[in-house]
């Protein structure tokens, strides 16, 4: 079983059109703080960002936040949390927080939260980590993207054992259910059985 005293937390600096999202992005915040579970994010205090965020400091958590210098005007660091790393760049801020993490949840984002999720799950894919990596499915938001991750596999474009690695679960607690129970693939996808 998978010990996550840590989570990276992707979501959007926007608060969407849905009252239902900050709600969620309040409840995973909340759940961290009672687990134990520190709270790595993007360092933003806007948004579903500042949602998760404040939530976990509310609830007596800790929360990480990393932040690239050129983001501080539009995402407006959070100053209150337990810990604020500023970097360069977006890679930087990926990388930081990958090594703080046990393990990755996406919540509802655009373009940033899918650039950064598909990093992650790349990253495992290629066996550079073996955190479980999850995505939280609220209210059917990423059903056509489990959909078109189904359609890559009927391609033959990518691998089942591969599209099993990214975990999808409706709430939080169903999501890190499967993270504590996640076992990562145990041979890179390149490396041919025979070659270990």
């Amino acid at each position: 079983m998978n010990k996550l005293e840590s989570i990276v937390v992707f979501c959007a600096s926007s608060l969407g059109n849905s009252d239902r999202y900050e709600h969620v992005a309040k409840h995973v915040g909340t759940v961290f703080a009672q687990r134990d579970i520190q709270l790595v994010y993007g360092g933003g205090k806007v948004g579903l960002m500042g949602a998760v965020a404040n939530a976990t400091l509310t609830a007596g958590g800790r929360v990480v936040g990393v932040i690239p210098h050129f983001l501080n005007s539009k995402e407006r660091e959070h100053t209150g949390v337990t810990q604020l790393i500023t970097v360069d760049t977006m890679h930087d801020r990926k990388r930081i927080m990958n090594e703080y993490a046990d393990g990755v949840i996406a919540l509802p984002g655009g373009f940033g939260t899918l650039e950064e999720l598909f990093e992650m799950i790349t990253w495992a894919q290629l066996g550079l980590h073996t955190k479980p990596v999850g995505l939280l499915n609220v209210d059917g938001y990423y059903d056509h993207l489990v959909a078109f991750i189904h359609h890559m596999v009927s391609e033959g474009l990518l691998k089942t054992e591969n599209q099993h690695m990214l975990l999808v679960g409706s709430s939080v607690e169903e999501l890190l259910e499967k993270m504590e129970h996640y076992q990562a693939p145990a041979v890179p996808k390149w490396i041919e059985k025979d070659e270990v």
